[in-house]
């Protein structure tokens, strides 16, 4: 409490000249040194006798840093949608014509994304008017090189073979359990059937994997898992959601729903 106090003491004060009347803005003219000295001592003895302000306004700062937070990924997100539906080396899974978009950003060795991916199967089956996007995003390919070859043999299955293999890989390595350093490459062969890379197609999954990177970067994401959602028409703040990080089944749905207009 202490430290809570000292730091929202200058906060206090400044909210008291701030809710002076607007002369008080020039406070060289309107208060002396002992009048703003006292203004301080006032502040500091309110806070003593009402710690539980502090409290409240951590928690009101709180709010409003998250809500800043979220009305940026939103705005960012709503930006790369576009980019998002026009590129086709992106895996996607689901109904052509669907009115909503779910965008997951994910590594195959983060936990919370292993643990996301029940969660996602759920919503999935319960919501097949929906197209889902999977954005190989391998974070921790520089701590596990399992990781980044996940990823590159999700997009090598999607492009050889589709959208229900690419989805048979995918639920597979979230459903063997091996995440954070535990996935071999024997599992990454067993769930692909040992699909193997083409000369033709490796320089264009590279590629791929740098503009989802981007695109992840620039709505703002710092870590897996991220989801956003979104109508694929007329899509706006208040009908586009982010999840930056684990959510359950309930939230998406929610989600979806509100991008449906329900």
């Amino acid at each position: 409490m202490k430290l809570k106090t000292v730091l929202a003491a200058p906060l206090i004060t400044a909210m008291l000249f701030n809710s002076l009347p607007s002369f008080a803005s020039d406070t060289s003219s309107a208060f002396t040194p002992e009048q703003e000295k006292r203004i301080g001592e006032i502040a500091a003895d309110y806070m003593r006798a009402h710690p539980d302000i502090l409290i409240q306004m951590s928690e009101s700062l709180q709010q409003e840093q998250q809500e800043k937070q979220a009305r940026g990924l939103k705005t960012a997100a709503l930006a790369q949608q576009a980019r998002i539906m026009a590129d086709k080396r992106i895996p996607s899974w689901g109904a052509e014509g669907g009115s909503v978009m779910v965008v997951e950003f994910f590594d195959y060795q983060c936990i919370w994304c292993s643990r996301l991916a029940p969660e996602l199967e759920k919503v999935m089956k319960a919501n097949t008017n929906v197209r889902y996007y999977f954005m190989e995003w391998p974070v921790f390919g520089s701590r596990w090189p399992e990781s980044l070859l996940a990823a590159k043999t999700g997009l090598q299955v999607w492009k050889e073979k589709g959208e229900e293999a690419y989805l048979k890989y995918h639920n597979g390595i979230y459903s063997s359990g091996l995440n954070e350093g535990k996935l071999t490459q024997d599992a990454i062969g067993k769930y692909s059937e040992n699909m193997k890379f083409s000369k033709n197609t490796i320089d264009e999954i590279n590629s791929t994997l740098t503009d989802i990177n981007d695109i992840a970067t620039t709505i703002g994401l710092t870590g897996t898992p991220g989801i956003v959602i979104m109508p694929v028409k007329g899509a706006t703040e208040d009908n586009t959601t982010v999840f930056a990080g684990m959510t359950e089944a309930e939230n998406i749905q929610q989600a979806i729903n509100k991008a449906q207009g329900k």
